[in-house]
């Protein structure tokens, strides 16, 4: 058979020595170092996969690709390692490559060490992020706050100022394109600079950020895709900011969550001629929204306020000391809370510069970490115990010449079950580098109290208590070990609680236990959550009394946490608390099992009604008589650690087991795989995953059009409304012999208007109505054009509108605005807009009612613009009251600059009478303008109050 075109091109090498075979033996090797005896070479060809059909996860693709960047003399770039899925992937990579040295040091000199603020920071008086933004920008805004790491030179630099006015544009990009005050706005955006714009761009337009991460790798995509629907139908977003590669993933986002009504990237945010009216805040609004990662079920959005965080910053900043002249070093990614907050906004707080790198960079090669923390000097960074792990077992001693970590003063350990033997190795071996043994730092949090719960003292060291391990099981003591022969447990300290913060442990009644006994882990605090997002019923589990439930068991001792495992984990057999967590690292150690991809849990016989144990590993061999012997082996294991076997041993092939974005085992999510006989079953090619999408998608984008055709007929039936009672209402103005009648016409036009539209219109204190006297000032915020309609249905005794000049040149309106008294005033001629001042006070003390919208005019960002003074003038002049009237829901049914009419509902809240000083005089200017202002302040506090907007003074 002829070679395809595709195959043609493979054979033709751009660079000597790049070929299929020698690519396919490199991969062979790594095979049988990762899985001697069980792979046969004959079974790897360009279109393997990698996961499933060759075994190597995700650690093992690392290693394969810096021996193939280190064998080509090449440096790949980092997304390769989520691309390539196949050999074929990978040596197309490779010919798009010019050869070049790779990169283990960094080639440019050290930069300056960061330089320190010669004010104090403590920007104690600022309630919210905005604030907090603001306020660095406006003291040292050409101060550097962020800085993108790179191997080879300095990477994009970010300071205070440059970020708030990049975020400024991204939210007036926003604005522009609808969004409203408290409306969520998703986030699927790799680290980098658009993410802190996007971000506070957000912010800075009202809205609600909600991070989700983007998808790594094309065969999972089903899997990412449905998740993240989950997330936007929970809060609703109604735009999703994304790069343009992650476009095609969130066009299938969209046609599955109705909400998502726009896809914008972050490229075309930030090129935005204009910037954004920043809203009016306070500490108890969102911040933002912190979906969990999922491991027990769906993710649920954790509300965090600007309270909740800053009070968490600033907690943990004073355990740590923290000050302008840290450096934070951070691989973290951003849509994960110790990422975004303790990292990120942690340094944002305290003007300490972040320097931050990519997850995909870290996993590339974890030596760009520790260079970067010893080449910008970094005093705090942070990992889950992965990441030691990690390091500590990728990096070869010469990998790591000449390096020093001396800087290094706190080495945060959390986010995940920590390893005693891990901070053990860690801090043994890299103390050779200049890493303080002392500085390595486990701490406890979890998103429900913003990010941090405890902190051990600083300069202390890791504590690891030695605990027996019969009573702990049997009866959950936590009873230290006799001495050091003695079999026993090992749990890692995680400090004491932050300050203004408590931790209990409770049993299973509630009660309080004493120290040393393990229990329901509980904590309270101002950075707690007030609940879940649109989820009363999960924040109702949440809570117990003033308590929150971490849903994770812990003993204290000496007032220090430890923390023993997850409850949803534990599985009782035999009156034996079984922990997952210490079986699954020891059966993952087994050779033939994928470290790692280890799930342990509990099954419900549907027999029996009694609790199996089911050990889930993952194993890429094959053989019969092999698998036979590999049980056995994990049954040892099981009998050694917890005095049993287990029920039942289910091996399984690559990728079988379930993990979280942040790399944790779902144990619920694989128990729920394997009752439903879906263990071992392969992933179902990407196309296949599309066309399920786009077919589960169909229901939702039915109802997506059948909603624009009924919204579209909605409009045009609105407006054969309006123009049906146009005419009749036009005849019956002019016609009309006295002002009594021609008002009925209005009223009678403009609420059958509303009725027709079934437009609800519901008037607020409607008995001050009655009290509007016959000579005052009626002054009313303007949303839209349908102000004017909705005053005529509202206000049930005549008045004269206040308009200008332009209206009267249009020959059709200029009649019925004169029968109606309606005075024109001129905007542009000053002398003239004094005469018409001064006309218009002269109106008022004659006896006439007189409508001002007093913001002038109107646009469709929500929010209360300022108030012009001539309404207010022209009262105290006349010595008249002014009638505050506040609308709302205008705006969202018809904006400015469109002819489509929504529908909805229109509120209008009726003021009472705000009395001018009768001590007045008009020979007093000063008074008089005093007065002035007296009456628009309390008109417009009255609106702002009732409009539903934010003030856009501020």
């Amino acid at each position: 058979m002829a070679p395809s075109l595709k195959e043609k091109n493979l054979g033709e090498h751009k660079h000597p020595g790049i070929s299929e075979k020698r690519l396919l033996n490199l991969i062979t090797e790594l095979m049988i170092q990762v899985h001697p005896h069980h792979r046969a070479p004959e079974h790897l060809t360009l279109d393997s996969q990698f996961e499933t059909d060759l075994g190597l996860d995700s650690l093992s693709r690392v290693e394969l690709i810096s021996r193939v960047e280190s064998n080509y003399n090449l440096n790949l770039p980092e997304r390769t390692l989520a691309e390539v899925q196949t050999p074929r992937d990978l040596l197309r990579v490779l010919q798009n490559f010019q050869p070049s040295k790779p990169v283990h040091a960094p080639q440019a000199p050290p930069p300056e060490p960061h330089s320190t603020l010669k004010e104090t920071i403590h920007p104690e008086e600022v309630e919210t992020l905005v604030e907090l933004l603001e306020w660095h920008t406006r003291r040292h805004g050409e101060r550097l706050h962020i800085q993108l790491y790179q191997d080879d030179g300095n990477g994009e630099q970010i300071t205070y100022g440059q970020l708030y006015r990049g975020a400024l544009k991204v939210a007036g990009a926003l604005q522009e394109r609808g969004l409203e005050k408290a409306e969520p706005v998703a986030i699927m955006l790799p680290t980098g600079a658009d993410y802190f714009y996007s971000f506070f761009g957000i912010l800075l337009a009202g809205g609600i950020p909600v991070p989700i991460y983007p998808p790594a790798r094309p065969t999972q995509i089903e899997e990412h895709i449905r998740r993240h629907v989950r997330i936007l139908e929970n809060c609703g977003a109604p735009i999703l900011i994304t790069l343009p590669e992650g476009e095609e993933a969130a066009r299938m986002l969209k046609s599955l969550a109705p909400s998502l009504r726009a896809i914008l990237t972050a490229t075309e945010l930030r090129s935005f001629a204009g910037e954004g009216i920043p809203p009016v805040l306070n500490g108890q609004d969102i911040a933002f929204l912190q979906y969990t990662s999922g491991s027990t079920g769906n993710p649920k959005g954790v509300i965090l306020t600007h309270a909740n965080l800053l009070a968490n910053i600033r907690a943990m900043g004073d355990a740590l000391d923290a000050s302008s002249e840290d450096v934070f070093v951070s691989w973290l990614p951003l849509y994960h809370d110790m990422g975004l907050i303790g990292a990120w906004l942690g340094t944002l707080y305290f003007a300490a510069l972040l320097v931050i790198m990519s997850p995909l960079s870290f996993l590339g090669n974890p030596e760009r970490w520790l260079r970067a923390i010893e080449r910008h000097h970094g005093t705090l960074s942070a990992a889950p115990n992965f990441g030691y792990e990690y390091a500590l077992h990728r990096l070869q001693d010469s990998d790591l010449n000449d390096l020093n970590l001396s800087s290094w003063r706190a080495a945060f350990n959390g986010a995940e079950a920590i390893s005693p033997t891990t901070l053990e190795a860690f801090t043994e071996h890299f103390s050779a580098y200049g890493f303080d043994t002392k500085a390595m730092t486990p701490v406890y949090g979890l998103a429900e109290s913003s990010v941090g719960v405890t902190i051990p003292p600083m300069h202390r060291g890791a504590v690891i208590d030695r605990i027996e391990r019969e009573p702990f099981m049997r009866r959950n003591k936590a009873v230290p070990a006799a001495d050091e022969q003695t079999p026993a447990l090992r749990f890692v300290s995680c400090g004491l609680p932050l300050e203004g913060h408590q931790i209990r442990v409770v049993d299973s009644a509630g009660k309080e236990l004493p120290e040393r006994e393990t229990g329901r882990l509980e904590f309270r605090g101002p950075s707690s959550t007030s609940g879940y997002y649109r989820d009363a019923e999960k924040t109702r589990k949440l809570f117990d009394g003033e308590w929150l439930d971490t849903g994770d068991l812990a003993y204290i001792a000496e007032g220090e946490l430890y923390v023993t495992g997850r409850i949803k984990d534990i599985i009782i057999r035999a009156g034996r608390n079984i922990y997952p967590d210490e079986l699954e690292k020891a059966i993952g150690n087994l050779e033939g099992i994928r470290k790692g991809c280890v799930a342990i849990f509990g099954s419900t016989d549907p027999k029996s009604g009694t609790e199996r144990l089911i050990i889930l590993a993952e194993t890429p061999i094959t053989d019969v008589k092999e698998r036979h012997r590999l049980r056995q082996r994990v049954n040892e294991t099981a009998s050694d650690l917890i005095g049993t076997p287990s029920d039942e041993v289910v091996l399984a092939p690559p990728g079988s087991v379930l993990k979280t974005s942040s790399g944790k085992i779902r144990r619920n999510a694989s128990r729920q795989m394997y009752e439903k006989g879906d263990i071992g079953q392969k992933r179902k090619p990407l196309l296949l995953q599309i066309a399920r999408l786009a077919l589960s998608a169909l229901l939702p984008q039915l109802r997506m059009v059948a909603n624009r055709i009924q919204t579209s007929l909605y409009a045009l039936y609105g407006w054969t409304v309006f123009m049906t009672l146009s005419p009749f209402t036009w005849l019956g103005i002019v016609t009309a012999p006295n002002e009594r009648l021609r008002w009925k016409v209005v009223q009678k036009s403009t609420r059958l208007l509303a009725k027709w539209t079934r437009t609800p219109l519901t008037i607020q204190q409607a008995e001050n109505l009655a009290a509007i006297p016959e000579r005052c000032v009626l002054v009313a915020n303007h949303a839209s054009y349908l102000d004017a309609f909705v005053m005529g249905a509202a206000i049930d005794k005549p008045f004269g509108f206040v308009a200008k000049a332009e209206l009267g040149e249009q020959r059709l309106l200029r009649l019925p605005l004169e029968k109606l008294d309606t005075e024109l005033i001129e905007r542009f001629d000053i002398s003239q807009t004094v005469a018409d001042a001064q006309r218009l006070s002269e109106n008022l003390k004659t006896g006439q009612r007189l409508l001002f919208f007093a913001e002038g005019t109107f646009s469709r960002i929500p929010g209360l613009q300022p108030f012009h003074l001539g309404a207010f003038t022209a009262a105290a002049e006349a010595g008249v009251p002014v009638v505050p009237v506040a609308i709302r829901g205008t705006r969202s049914i018809l904006r400015a600059g469109s002819w489509f009419p929504h529908h909805g509902a229109i509120t209008v809240t009726v003021g009472e009478p705000i009395e001018p000083d009768a001590s007045l005089s008009t020979d007093d200017p000063q008074r008089l303008w005093e007065e002035a202002l007296a009456l628009r302040s309390r008109a417009r506090q009255f609106i702002l109050d009732h409009c539903g907007e934010p003030d856009l003074t501020h």
